[in-house]
């Protein structure tokens, strides 16, 4: 066969391919890399070590952004379990019901950084009136834009509809903008809101406000059973 019907029945991926399989090529015909023209965005490089170098360099530097991000995360995952922390110290410290429910509306409005805070609970609560207080006396069935919700028993972040923002919040509906909303059992749900609507988003993770809920519920129960 002839060099030129040779060339003929070969593709740029064969090429690629024997290249591949065999990484010793240039090694071999150390000619060839001097006369290759390896293409970047900023024009054609000099030689393929040159190309090697700014390719790891690159690298290099998408793995060190990676891991700031990373460690940022974890920075900030570290924050938010030490204020998750706090606040089941302030629920066990707490002498009564009253100081408990206070006590988690305080830290979940400046540990949290929230404008708006509720606890929304149904049935006969034992509380003193409040403006982070909403009572439904007549239980879950009362509340059907939160059925599905209570029915999925997972926290849900983002922005919440105009009908469950007025259930919630009130007069105070209007600033909300995005919220982070978690079912308390059989006893209701917690609702925190913001004025930033990024603060709140659907892709977030819910394990802290699973956490949070949890150390609520927990000291609603506590208090129904009059321990």
């Amino acid at each position: 066969m002839s060099d030129t019907a040779l060339a003929d029945t070969l593709s740029a991926s064969d090429v690629a391919a024997y290249l591949r399989g065999h990484p010793e090529f240039l090694s071999d015909y150390p000619e060839l890399a001097a006369q290759l023209t390896l293409p970047r965005e900023q024009g054609p490089v000099a030689s393929l070590a040159v190309y090697q170098l700014q390719s790891l360099r690159e690298k290099n530097t998408e793995l060190e952004r990676q891991l700031a991000g990373l460690v940022a995360i974890a920075a900030e995952n570290e924050r938010l379990m030490q204020r998750v922390h706090d606040l089941n110290v302030a629920v066990l410290r707490a002498t009564t019901p009253a100081v408990a429910a206070r006590s988690v509306v305080a830290r979940l409005a400046e540990d949290f950084k929230t404008d708006q805070v509720r606890l929304l609970l149904f049935g006969p609560i034992g509380l003193p009136p409040a403006d982070w207080l909403v009572h439904v006396p007549g239980g879950r069935h009362a509340v059907p834009e939160f059925a599905e919700f209570m029915a999925h028993h997972e926290p849900v972040a983002g922005r919440l509809s105009a009908e469950r923002l007025y259930r919630l919040f009130g007069e105070h509906a209007p600033e909300i903008r995005s919220s982070a909303i978690m079912p308390l059992g059989e006893f209701g749900i917690l609702a925190i809101g913001s004025g930033d609507p990024d603060h709140f988003q659907p892709g977030m993770g819910t394990l802290f406000l699973k956490m949070i809920a949890a150390t609520v519920t927990a000291a609603l129960r506590r208090s129904q059973e009059g321990v």
